[in-house]
C-alpha cells in the first residue's frame, strides 16, 4: 500500500527537491551532510522518507498555523495521509497496514513533524492503537477493526490516563464489571488526544483486582450508550488535536471487544507504549530538525551591528550545538527502534532512554531556536513558536521524562 501511494504523491508533487519547502524555500536536502536525515538509511526507507517530507510540505507545514489558531482537526489531510500508508505504518498488511518496521516508522513521523508536529503526534497515537488491535486482537477482532483504521476511515484515540493515575497507570480505577456477554464500564480517562472526534476507543479497565493483572483492554465504539465526553481542554499546544475526558456510566460493551485475555490489559498497554515512546520522540526531532533550518535561514538572513547574525561566533557556537543534539538524538531514537523491532531485551530501557533524551534534547533546540529568533520568534507569524509550544508536551507523556529515569535504573539496577 505504502509503495503505491509512494507512486501516486511522487506524480502528484513531480518528486519536490525539499522536504521543508513550505517552510524554508531551501529544504531539508540543502543542509550539509551532517545533520542529513537519510544518512544511514537504505534506500527504500530514503523512498518512505522522501514522500513524507514532501508530504509534511505540501498537505501540512502551510495550514499548522491555521490548525494551531483556530483549533480545527484537519481530518481530511489526515486521511491524505493514509492513502500513501501512514494510517497503519506498523500494523500487518492483511488488515490494510503497510508492515513497516520501527525504524521505517520512525524516520516518517519525524519527516511529517516537520509539517505539522501536534498532527503528526495525533497520527502517531492513532498509530500505536491501530497496531495494538493488530498485535493482540483475535482474527475477528483484526479484520473488523484495522482496515477502517488504516485508511483513517475511523480513527483511535489511547485511554490509560485517569485523573487520579497519571504516570502510576497500575492504580487506574475505571472498573468494567462482566454481565452476561457484556461488560459495564464505569469511570473516566482524562487528557485523551482525539476525545470526542475519534471512532474507536482503546480502553484499559479494571476487570480484577488491584494492581497491574486485574486491568484488561476492551475496544469502546464511539455510539456506545453510557460513553461521553468532557469538554474541550485548552491547551498550550498540540492544538489540532482535540483533548478532552472521556467518561463511562454504565456503559455496555460486548465482551467480544475485550482485546487479549482478561488480565492481560496492563501488558498491553506497556507493550503500546514502548512503540509509542519512540514515536513521540520522532515526532520531537521532526520539530527541532524544522527549528534548526528555521534558525539558519533567519541567521543567514537577519543583520545587526552591519552583519548578518550568521558571522556572530557566539550564535555559530550555538547553532552547532542545536545540530550536535539533533544528530545524536536521531542516532539514539534509531537504535532503539532497532532494538524494539527485534525484540531486544534491552529494548524497554532504550526506549525509556530515546525517549527522555530525544524529547529533553529537541525541546531545547526548539526553544533555543526560538531566542536566536529573537523577538520575531515569540510572533505567531513565525513557526519556531509552534514546534516550541508543541513539542514541550513530549516530556510529559507517553510516561513523563521522570518515570523514564526510573525505567533505566530499574534496568540498570537489574543487571
Amino acid at each position: 500500500m505504502l509503495w503505491s501511494g509512494c507512486r501516486r504523491l511522487g506524480a502528484r508533487l513531480g518528486c519536490l527537491p525539499g522536504g521543508l519547502r513550505a517552510l524554508v524555500q531551501t529544504g531539508h536536502r540543502s543542509l550539509t551532510s551532517c545533520i542529513d536525515p537519510s544518512v544511514g538509511l537504505n534506500e527504500e526507507q530514503k523512498e518512505f522518507q522522501k514522500v513524507a517530507f514532501d508530504f509534511a510540505a505540501r498537505e501540512m507545514a502551510p495550514n499548522m498555523a491555521e490548525w494551531d489558531q483556530k483549533e480545527l482537526f484537519p481530518v481530511d489531510v489526515m486521511r491524505k495521509a493514509a492513502q500513501l500508508g501512514f494510517g497503519g505504518v506498523y500494523v500487518q498488511t492483511d488488515v490494510g497496514g503497510s508492515g513497516l518496521s520501527r525504524l521505517d516508522t520512525s524516520v516518517i513521523f519525524e519527516a511529517l513533524a516537520t509539517g505539522c508536529t501536534s498532527t503528526t503526534a495525533y497520527i502517531s497515537i492513532h498509530n500505536m492503537c491501530a497496531w495494538m488491535i493488530d498485535s493482540f486482537g483475535n482474527e475477528e477482532q483484526r479484520h473488523k477493526f484495522c482496515p477502517p483504521l488504516c485508511t483513517m476511515e475511523k480513527f483511535a484515540s489511547y485511554c490509560l490516563t485517569e485523573p487520579g493515575s497519571g504516570s502510576d497507570a497500575a492504580s487506574l480505577l475505571t472498573s468494567a464489571k462482566k454481565q452476561g456477554d457484556h461488560y459495564i464500564l464505569n469511570g473516566s480517562k482524562a487528557f485523551i488526544s482525539g476525545a470526542g472526534e475519534s471512532d474507536i476507543y482503546v480502553v484499559m479497565c479494571r476487570t480484577g483486582g488491584p494492581g497491574p493483572k486485574g486491568i484488561s483492554c476492551i475496544v469502546v465504539e464511539k455510539g456506545t450508550p453510557g460513553l461521553s465526553f468532557g469538554k474541550k481542554e485548552k491547551k498550550v499546544g498540540w492544538n489540532s488535536q482535540p483533548t478532552r475526558a472521556v467518561i463511562f456510566e454504565d456503559c455496555a460493551v460486548p465482551v467480544a471487544n475485550r482485546i487479549g485475555s482478561e488480565g492481560q490489559g496492563f501488558l498491553i498497554a506497556v507493550k503500546g507504549l514502548n512503540g509509542g515512546r519512540i514515536n513521540i520522540a520522532s515526532c520531537s526531532l521532526g520539530a527541532a530538525h524544522a527549528s534548526v533550518v528555521l534558525t539558519r535561514d533567519h541567521l543567514n538572513v537577519r543583520k545587526q551591528f552591519g552583519e548578518p547574525l550568521a558571522s556572530n561566533q557566539y550564535l555559530q557556537f550555538k547553532l552547532a550545538d542545536m545540530a550536535t543534539r539533533l544528530v545524536a538524538a536521531r542516532l539514539m531514537i534509531r537504535n532503539a527502534a532497532v532494538a524494539l523491532q527485534e525484540e531486544r531485551k534491552d529494548a524497554v530501557a532504550l526506549c525509556s532512554m530515546a525517549k527522555l533524551f530525544a524529547t529533553d534534547e529537541c525541546f531545547a533546540i526548539c526553544n533555543q531556536a526560538l531566542q536566536m529568533h529573537g523577538g520575531y520568534g515569540y510572533l505567531k507569524d513565525y513557526a519556531v513558536q509552534q514546534y516550541v509550544r508543541d513539542s514541550r508536551v513530549h516530556q510529559i507523556l507517553e510516561g513523563s521524562n521522570e518515570v523514564m529515569r526510573i525505567l533505566i535504573s530499574r534496568s540498570l539496577l537489574q543487571d
